[in-house]
């Protein structure tokens, strides 16, 4: 147990967040995503919701500052609604860290694979909300 982390954040998890770059984008995924066939390196973090994997990570990561939005979430499939309380949660424990945070963006159900497929790394969670799917770009960490 390292003081300051989250016990969310475990070894595996802290080290991809430590290996990501500027702009790369890590997936944080629901457990209905089919992580295994978007991408290579995958992380499991089954049993824990994003909002509280959210809370351990924004305080670790620096959210990208130089594109329009890094947050990027799944647009509802034609004939289908979201749950705006999904977004609440993960906006909610954001904002803990990073108050001034943006909605995410929404994109298309295949554009969000193709940005899957191009990510630094997948966590599969064991979050059940339907579109739970979110997507951090890492930014610059600041020099104080």
């Amino acid at each position: 147990m390292l003081k300051g982390i989250s016990p969310v954040v475990g070894p595996d998890l802290l080290k991809v967040l430590s290996e990501m770059g500027h702009g790369d984008e890590i997936v944080l995924a629901d457990a209905h995503f089919p992580g295994h066939t978007m991408n290579a390196k995958v992380l499991r973090a089954d049993g824990l919701r994003i909002p509280d994997l959210l809370s351990g990570i924004i305080p670790l990561f620096e959210l990208d500052q130089y594109v329009e939005n890094p947050l990027i979430m799944m647009a509802a499939v034609k004939g289908d609604k979201l749950d705006p309380i999904v977004e609440k949660s993960y906006m909610r424990a954001i904002r803990l860290t990073v108050p001034k945070a943006q909605a995410p963006e929404r994109i298309d159900r295949f554009d969000f694979y193709d940005r899957a497929k191009k990510a630094f790394a997948v966590v599969m969670t064991g979050e059940t909300a339907k579109y739970g799917n979110i997507i951090l770009k890492k930014g610059v960490t600041p020099i104080k």
